[in-house]
């Protein structure tokens, strides 16, 4: 997170005496990350957060891989994933590698009878589809289409809808999640020509602190396996915190485009970042303003890493025949570029509308078996004339 934040109730200096209104001590909690050495918040709990009740078990939800090596250009037809009214279970991974997951879901209901907390992956989840409100232990946050949500690892939270129509766009990430360093200062400072800065940026707000006690099943995912827990105490029982790690999210709407009078490469879009892959937005935009520009994307190889775009709105000007939820895969090692027809289509056409997400990895993805029941057929033969 670029800037720091706090929420609450919380003592003047950290690791000091902080009492409740009864006497007793409240709980002091560092939420940290890379040891002690990057991000991270103090969190104040009403209950100790380490009391268990019970294990009650574990389930696998390691992806099914159909094909680790390959060399074919991919597409995938997302709003074809059948809905179910569970969130974790509507999540499904289709494009996997060591460093993220990347999966779609379509839950129809909320998470009411169990909280979640993925200790392998901070989660940027695009809301396509719906509207609703991440609950955290470090507060809510309201969403809506367009929003990402960033939610860094180790955090409990709960997704409620307000309706049961809801589309969503997941990468599980293996290493945090930054905003790009070319946008910062050497202070943490998005910098002027950043496309977003700090205001864009929507931390928690209403922090819920549930002073409870009964039986509370939190499902953690560690290393592929989801292990059931049940705590004593309710784990939204925070009276305060500050830090730099918390969950926030980030409308795709409030990204403001770099344009040029030629045309501007991917990095322009870009929106996140990790050691693993970087993350892109699409938006609506002018197009390139020198009087012979081609405002279509010229062919270009992706020589070290795979380029996966999924379209969430509008024409995409370098595509044909493309619908909503739609997801490319264009491997490492090939060129690829605009379909029959867009390269010249695009020749004084003064800007586009189309949204799209862009997930550029550094190391090959493997398709799932679930992602062979979206696969559109002969899409690698589509540059045919």
């Amino acid at each position: 997170m670029p800037f720091y934040y706090k929420l609450g109730s919380i003592p003047p200096k950290r690791h000091t005496v902080f009492r409740q209104p009864n006497g007793s001590l409240y709980h002091e909690q560092l939420f940290g990350t890379i040891g002690f050495d990057g991000m991270s918040s103090l969190l104040y709990h009403v209950h100790p957060p380490t009391v268990v009740k019970s294990i009650l078990g574990s389930t696998s939800v390691a992806p099914e891989i159909a094909l680790d090596k390959h060399m074919t250009m991919f597409s995938l037809q997302g709003f074809q994933l059948a809905s179910n009214p569970d969130f974790l279970a509507s999540r499904t991974p289709v494009l996997v590698n060591s460093d993220c997951y990347i999966e779609l879901a379509s839950p129809t209901g909320s998470m009411t009878d169990y909280f979640y907390k993925n200790a392998d992956a901070d989660e940027i989840i695009f809301i396509h589809k719906g509207s609703g409100t991440l609950k955290t232990q470090l507060g809510n946050i309201d969403f809506a289409y367009g929003d990402y949500l960033v939610i860094p690892r180790g955090m409990i939270y709960q997704m409620h809808f307000n309706d049961d129509n809801n589309r969503l766009f997941i990468v599980q990430s293996f290493n945090p999640v930054y905003t790009p360093k070319r946008y910062r200062n050497w202070f943490g400072q998005l910098l002027e020509h950043s496309p977003y800065c700090e205001r864009d940026i929507r931390p928690p707000h209403t922090l819920e602190t549930h002073d409870t006690e009964g039986e509370f099943l939190i499902k953690i995912k560690k290393q592929d396996v989801i292990y059931n827990y049940v705590y004593q105490h309710h784990p939204f029982n925070v009276v305060g915190w500050d830090g730099f790690n918390y969950p926030y999210a980030f409308s795709i709407h409030e990204f403001e485009p770099i344009t040029g009078r030629v045309h501007q490469p991917p990095p322009v879009h870009q929106t996140f970042e990790t050691s693993g892959f970087v993350l892109c937005s699409f938006v609506p935009r002018l197009y390139d303003y020198h009087p012979d520009s081609i405002p279509a994307p010229y062919n270009h190889s992706n020589i070290d890493s795979d380029e996966v775009l999924y379209y969430v709105d509008g024409d995409f000007m370098s595509r044909n025949d493309i619908k909503q939820g739609q997801i490319t895969l264009h491997p490492g090692g090939i060129p690829h570029g605009p379909h029959p027809g867009a390269y010249e289509r695009s020749i004084g056409k003064t800007e586009t509308q189309e949204l799209a997400v862009m997930v550029d990895t550094f190391k090959p993805l493997k398709i799932t078996q679930q992602a062979l029941g979206l696969k559109v057929e002969g899409y690698e033969k589509s540059w045919l004339h």
